[in-house]
């Protein structure tokens, strides 16, 4: 708690530091707010094709300050001054992520702390859940699944986890991959079916926020479930999300795609198959591969293991001027 105040406190202190001395009290209106949200949509949009970016991660922080100064610009009501905290702690939240897909952990921790200090001042359920989430994909990303469970656990706990069945949804199948990093691998159907059946009970014509709108669905359920069962050693199951996720993956998730076919690769070489997890492999963009952190990682863990497992074979000669072929043109 007094970590909470400390950078609530901070978070204060850098508005009133933005305030532009001696600037003339203009009313800050809905319309305000709603330019900002514009800006989330083409950040979100940025992430899902060329995620973990510094460049996203720079510009989702700036516009997080941008929403701040307009707080200090003039007078407004109640409404729209949660707005624009909620409006500052997504870019926040969305900078997290950037951070989070580059692998880039230190700066999504202090990402993450502006995030919550300015959830807490909107007092907005949805971007909580949002922020705590993250926190628990953050965590597991750093090996650390006892804290990925305990930020999860935070998001879970959320009033709209109750009122909206998706967001309950998202919530379990982000424990699942918890679950996987902690090789509970006996939990995973029961989650997996709880969360499935927790996003069939959701209304499809009820209002959420566009972060969410943007990417939970059936494939990153699946998508998600290949992670657990993968982490958990579970090959064939972990093969097995993956086709389903692919086979309804939308065409805008183009680091979800990559993603999701690495991981593929790595079920398949991990039960023997060389030659099909070779291609599958080599499906993957070569943008991807030279650019994305995430990807880069996972596919130089498959170049290793593949070398391991099939020594000399034609599938290592094939992928070795394969991966040659994307550092030319990188």
């Amino acid at each position: 708690m007094h970590r909470r105040t400390l950078v609530a406190g901070t978070v204060s202190a850098a508005v009133a530091a933005a305030a532009p001395a001696g600037a003339s009290t203009r009313k800050i209106g809905m319309s305000d707010v709603e330019r900002l949200e514009e800006k989330l949509a083409a950040v979100v949009a940025s992430d899902h094709k060329r995620g973990g970016q510094l460049d996203i991660e720079k510009r989702a922080a700036d516009l997080a300050d941008s929403a701040l100064n307009l707080q200090n610009s003039g007078s407004a009501t109640h409404r729209v001054r949660s707005r624009l905290y909620a409006t500052a702690a997504s870019f926040r939240s969305s900078a997290m992520w950037a951070a989070i897909d580059g692998r880039r952990f230190q700066d999504a921790i202090a990402h993450m702390r502006e995030a919550q200090a300015l959830a807490e001042l909107s007092g907005d359920q949805t971007i909580k859940f949002r922020i705590w989430s993250h926190a628990g994909s953050l965590y597991r990303h750093m090996g650390r699944p006892a804290d990925a469970r305990a930020a999860n656990d935070v998001a879970r706990s959320q009033h709209i986890t109750r009122r909206d069945p998706m967001f309950a949804s998202l919530g379990l199948a982000r424990q699942m991959a918890i679950q996987g990093a902690a090789h509970e691998r006996r939990s995973l159907p029961r989650t997996f079916d709880q969360a499935y059946e927790a996003m069939n009970r959701a209304d499809r014509d009820a209002f959420r926020p566009l972060w969410l709108l943007a990417f939970y669905d059936k494939a990153e359920l699946h998508s998600l479930a290949l992670t657990a069962h993968l982490a958990a050693g579970d090959w064939s199951t972990a093969e097995y999300h993956a086709h389903r996720c692919l086979a309804v993956l939308r065409p805008h998730m183009q680091r979800s795609r990559a993603i999701a076919t690495s991981r593929l690769a790595q079920a398949q070489l991990a039960q023997g198959d060389v030659d099909t997890a070779t291609g599958t492999a080599m499906n993957v963009t070569a943008e991807a591969a030279t650019h994305h952190p995430r990807v880069s990682r996972m596919l130089q863990e498959f170049g290793a293991a593949l070398r391991a497992t099939a020594p000399g074979s034609a599938s290592v000669s094939t992928w070795t001027e394969h991966t040659a072929a994307w550092r030319t043109n990188a």
